[in-house]
């Protein structure tokens, strides 16, 4: 399996943060690939998305779906089609030196190092070759595995593209955020 993980820190409640990512539909607006998110269910273990994505001369929509919750925790989620997929949302709220945490709700009071904080870890994990011949329809002399190649740096940078994303729309403005990537 390939792995890609992202992390970062905003500066907001677990609990808010956590209430944000289950919001799922949102994603087509963080991704350059991901046109459109059509919901079954209330965003909890269960439901199921139809993510419809374009790159490249090739549309494909996959199936999802989220299979477990842990609020404020974490949010996992599974491919239930032509690939073998899955992934998950970590948030861990940061303690301050005292041992505070922010309460949901609370305003927000600045990156000084009195503000809340919450870890957030995007996670992906894939099998590249698990992918269906029949995936997609490919242009003639297109094989799939040259696919699979240009598409691998695409996760990276879309797993990037959408935290910093995001970020921005947590926290109501866009800042210089610092990543903390890793794949494997």
């Amino acid at each position: 399996m390939d792995r890609v993980e992202v992390s970062t820190v905003v500066y907001l409640p677990a609990e808010d943060v956590y209430e944000f990512l289950l919001a799922f539909r949102r994603y087509a607006d963080y991704s350059e690939y991901l046109e459109s998110v059509r919901q079954f269910g209330d965003g909890g273990a269960g439901t199921e998305y139809a993510l419809r994505f374009e790159w490249w001369k090739l549309h494909y929509t996959a199936r999802s779906a989220v299979t477990e919750v842990d609020p404020p925790r974490r949010i996992e989620w599974r491919i239930l089609t032509d690939l073998d997929a899955s992934g998950r949302w970590l948030i861990d709220p940061i303690e301050d030196a005292d041992g505070s945490t922010q309460r949901a709700g609370e305003p927000i009071r600045g990156e000084d190092g009195s503000a809340p904080k919450t870890e957030v870890t995007f996670v992906a994990e894939y099998a590249p070759g698990s992918a269906s011949d029949g995936i997609v329809d490919l242009p003639r002399f297109v094989s799939l595995g040259w696919v699979i190649e240009k598409i691998k740096p695409k996760i990276r940078e879309e797993a990037e593209r959408i935290v910093r994303r995001v970020v921005a729309d947590l926290e109501g403005e866009t800042r210089d955020v610092a990543l903390r990537i890793e794949t494997s």
